[in-house]
C-alpha cells in the first residue's frame, strides 16, 4: 500500500482526496518509481479542482510532475536505484502521475536526474521550470540575444514566469515583468526583472498594431495578453506562448506578422522530443541560479496540496509549489 491523491468520478460526483492504494491498482509500465517530491502545477489544480476537463479517466492519480527513485525496471535505460525525473507525457491526465509514494511509468518518458539538483531541487523546477527553458531555448533558436531589446514575461509571479526571469535574467537579457499582484514586485526584482508592469495593461482588448517595445516575449496568459504582446513587439521579434491561464482564445489580427515579421513560436512541454528534454534539464543546470529556488519555491505535504490547487487557480499562489509525498 501506499498514499496518493485520488481522484474518482461516479454517481456521488468528482472528488480528489488522499488514500491508501494497493500496489495492485498501479498501471502497466515498465518502471515502477518510489516518489520522493511532485508538485502543482495549474493543471494539477485544474485537475483535482475538476474545474478543466484535464482527467481522461478515473480513477486517476495527478501530477505531471514527479522526481524519485527506480524501485523495478525492466527498461534498458534503468535499473533499481537509478535518480530520475518526469515532466508531462500525459501523466496525471491519462496515466497515473506523480502525486503518490508510487508510480508505474514507461521508462522512455523518464530522463536522468541531473547530477546538479536534488530531487526537491528538481521538483522546485518541474514542468513549469523546464517549459520556462524551452521557452528561453526557442528565443534563441530564433536569434534573440541579450543585447537586442527588453523581453517581457507574462504571468511573471508563477512557476513559468519566475522560472523564466530567472534564466534570462543570469543570461544577460533585461526582463519586464508583467503581474496582476504589484505585492510581489519586490520579489520579481529579486529573481532579475527591472522593471514591473500591472496585468491591467494587457489584460483588454486593445489595437492591433501598437508602440514597438519587445524584442523578445515569454507568455503564459494567453487571450488579450498574447494578442497585446504580439501588437507591441517590435520587428523581427519572437513571442513565446506556451499557456492559457486567461484564456485559450487569441483575439489578434494578421499585423504583427506580415507587417512587422513577429514570429510566433508554440511551447509545448508535454510531448517535447526527449533528446530537447535533456538539452532543457543541462541547460537548467548551467543557466538558473540554484540560489534563486528558495525563494520561487515551497515544501508542502500532500495533504496541503488539495486545497492548494483552488488557491492556484485563483490566481494567489506565488512560484512553485513542490509536493513532498512522503511527509
Amino acid at each position: 500500500m501506499f498514499k496518493g491523491i485520488l481522484i474518482e468520478k461516479d454517481e456521488s460526483g468528482y472528488r480528489a482526496n488522499v488514500k491508501d492504494i494497493d500496489d495492485a491498482q498501479l498501471p502497466d509500465g515498465n518502471v515502477t518509481v518510489r516518489v520522493g517530491f511532485s508538485t502543482l502545477n495549474y493543471k494539477d489544480g485544474l485537475a483535482i479542482t475538476g474545474k478543466g476537463p484535464v482527467v481522461r479517466k478515473f480513477p486517476m492519480v495527478p501530477g505531471i510532475d514527479l522526481a524519485g527513485a527506480v524501485e523495478e525496471s525492466t527498461h534498458p535505460d534503468y535499473k533499481a536505484g537509478d535518480a530520475v525525473v518526469l515532466n508531462g507525457w500525459g501523466v496525471g491526465e491519462g496515466h497515473w502521475g506523480g502525486l503518490a509514494q508510487k508510480a508505474r511509468l514507461n521508462g522512455d518518458w523518464l530522463v536522468p536526474l541531473p547530477a546538479r539538483f536534488t530531487p526537491q531541487q528538481a521538483m522546485s523546477i518541474g514542468t513549469a521550470g523546464y517549459t520556462a527553458m524551452l521557452c528561453v531555448l526557442a528565443l534563441e533558436r530564433h536569434g534573440v540575444k541579450p543585447g537586442d531589446g527588453e523581453i517581457v514575461v507574462t504571468g511573471a509571479a508563477g512557476g513559468v514566469g519566475s522560472v523564466a526571469i530567472a534564466v534570462l535574467s543570469k543570461l544577460g537579457y533585461t526582463v519586464v515583468a508583467v503581474t496582476g499582484r504589484p505585492d510581489d514586485a519586490d520579489y520579481l526584482k529579486q529573481l532579475g526583472a527591472v522593471e514591473i508592469l500591472e496585468r491591467s495593461q494587457f489584460s483588454a482588448p486593445g489595437k492591433p498594431l501598437s508602440k514597438e517595445r519587445w524584442a523578445g516575449a515569454v507568455d503564459v496568459v494567453g487571450s488579450h495578453t498574447l494578442a497585446n504582446i504580439c501588437a507591441s513587439t517590435r520587428y523581427r521579434g519572437v513571442v513565446t506562448a506556451c499557456g492559457l491561464a486567461g484564456g485559450m482564445d487569441f483575439p489578434s489580427t494578421v499585423a504583427p506578422f506580415i507587417l512587422r515579421g513577429v514570429t510566433l513560436a508554440g511551447v509545448d512541454s508535454v510531448m517535447c522530443p526527449r533528446a530537447e528534454r535533456l538539452i532543457a534539464w543541462q541547460r537548467l543546470g548551467t543557466d538558473l541560479d540554484i540560489d534563486k529556488l528558495g525563494a520561487i519555491s515551497r515544501v508542502v505535504g500532500l495533504d496541503e496540496a488539495i486545497p492548494l490547487a483552488h488557491q492556484l487557480l485563483a490566481g494567489s499562489v506565488r512560484g512553485r509549489v513542490v509536493v513532498d509525498v512522503n511527509r
